[in-house]
């Protein structure tokens, strides 16, 4: 596994009764990079990152996180290892303050990790920390309102904020922007960037304008399997890739960038 490869999988599958939901999948994605997975409904992109951070088994094949075989590995070993998926931890407590959901992830480097019984005093200490990731995420200034008094667009930059302070090597991203207004999708979209600046993003995504302006490669899964792979440029201009999207996103494809 060449070192500039963070992640790897080898003739990946995962059949259910028969049914075959991701079929060889020989994915690598590259350290520093943004990598999008895109692919009509249905395709077997939910599935592959459920195996890639083991909650599915696969049935056949390989996984590697920067050099080592994650395949048997459980979820709480592969976040320790340092891929985390966006909602792992970060589906965030609608009653607790913005900061005290960052404050609940970084407990773990206290060694407390959800004791929530503990004296808030010794999670004080933390305090500082959960600011700097707020300010990173552009929500310092919403720190003590509840997580459910944010708007959706800014509980998403919540979730990426809870994330962050798991010090992720990989982060996982499933779906961003879905549901989101346009000007929610410019804040996210701008925030994956700067989140990419230090560190590997894989990210799930339906909104090809996002996918065009970011990735840096894109993986298109079709029935489960691998059809295209490249930058957008190539990607989207790729007959397979069009007849996938059935004619209505060939235009959705073409005019994205």
């Amino acid at each position: 596994m060449s070192s500039d490869i963070i992640l790897e999988t080898r003739g990946l599958v995962k059949e259910f009764k028969g049914f075959v939901a991701v079929g060889d999948v020989n994915l690598q994605v590259r350290r520093g990079t943004i990598h999008a997975l895109i692919g009509p409904n249905g395709a077997g992109k939910t599935t592959c990152f459920n195996l890639l951070t083991k909650f599915l088994e696969p049935t056949r094949g390989q996984i590697l996180f920067d050099g080592h075989d994650i395949t048997r590995d459980k979820p709480a070993d592969i976040a320790r290892r340092g891929v985390v998926r966006s909602f792992q931890i970060s589906s965030t407590f609608p009653n607790m303050s913005v900061l005290e959901n960052v404050r609940v992830a970084l407990q773990q480097t206290l060694g407390t990790a959800f004791s929530f019984w503990r004296s808030e005093r010794t999670l004080d200490q933390l305090n500082g920390r959960c600011m700097e990731l707020l300010g990173f995420v552009g929500l310092a200034e919403f720190a003590h309102l509840k997580a459910m008094e944010l708007p959706y667009g800014r509980k998403r930059a919540l979730e990426i904020a809870t994330t962050l302070a798991m010090d992720p090597k990989l982060m996982l991203l499933d779906e961003p922007t879905q549901g989101m207004g346009s000007e929610d999708v410019d804040m996210i979209t701008q925030l994956i960037k700067k989140v990419a600046a230090n560190r590997t993003v894989l990210m799930v995504e339906h909104n090809m304008g996002v996918v065009g302006n970011i990735a840096d490669v894109i993986t298109v899964l079709q029935f489960g399997q691998v059809i295209a792979e490249g930058p957008y440029a190539e990607v989207s201009r790729n007959p397979q890739v069009l007849e996938a999207y059935m004619g209505s996103a060939d235009e959705e494809l073409a005019g994205a960038h």
